[in-house]
């Protein structure tokens, strides 16, 4: 009997070695996601000015942080090109400056050069509509906890956490909720072809609005000149 039970533990640990080998060894990575992120969503020009303020803000920290010199020159460059969207933020770029204090030149020179860039990417595949937040993790985190202590999930406390999922859910579908179309905007502070300051970030934008923040394009006329 102790030899029976002796050999069917030994199978049972040959059986656990073998799942846990399995385990460690796969064709291909596993997939998992990051960790809970937020991302702004620029749905209106308001936002763009908010935008411009935050760059503004952490630009001239940047550029302090760098030894610029206070009352250094600023030249805001205008894309080739320009979108809607590069036009306004232009504008609100030089606004904020200004309004913090920077001298900013209508004309380059001797100046340090402000330059900008949007860049549009387009998502073919499904994005979610919630992730949970702050109140659901709140909430199933008091579950964990009183399931623990009494060793049973009371129903009023199920409740709770409905409401707090429809809490978050509530937020995520105010913001509209993630889109196919996101924005990747880096501006750049520069100097003789040396970087002096760089900000990327990306936002989130509505699908309907992607043409606010597309550079128009032209396309060539070929004309055959014929003498008369």
């Amino acid at each position: 009997m102790v030899f029976s039970k002796a050999i069917s533990l030994a199978v049972l640990a040959g059986a656990v070695a073998t799942m846990v080998g399995c385990a460690t060894r796969a064709p291909i990575p596993l997939a998992e996601n990051f960790e809970l992120t937020v991302q702004p969503k620029v749905r209106s020009a308001g936002h763009w000015e908010l935008v411009s303020r935050d760059v503004v803000a952490q630009t001239l920290a940047t550029l302090d942080k760098a030894g610029v010199a206070p009352g250094t020159q600023l030249h805001v460059a205008l894309p080739l090109n320009p979108s809607s969207f590069d036009l306004a933020f232009r504008d609100f770029l030089i606004t904020k400056l200004v309004q913090s204090g920077a001298p900013v030149q209508q004309m380059p020179g001797q100046t340090l050069d402000v330059t900008y860039h949007a860049q549009l990417v387009r998502h073919n595949s499904e994005r979610p509509h919630f992730i949970p937040g702050q109140f659901t993790m709140l909430a199933a985190g008091l579950m964990a906890a009183y399931g623990l202590r009494h060793e049973h999930i009371d129903a009023q406390m199920l409740g709770a956490l409905g409401l707090t999922v429809a809490a978050d859910y509530g937020a995520s579908i105010n913001s509209g909720g993630p889109t196919n179309t996101e924005m990747i905007l880096t501006t750049t502070v520069a100097r003789g072809g040396q970087y002096i300051a760089r900000k990327t970030d990306v936002y989130y934008l509505e699908n309907a609005d992607t043409p606010l923040f597309m550079r128009p394009s032209y396309k060539s006329v070929n004309m055959k000149v014929v003498s008369q």
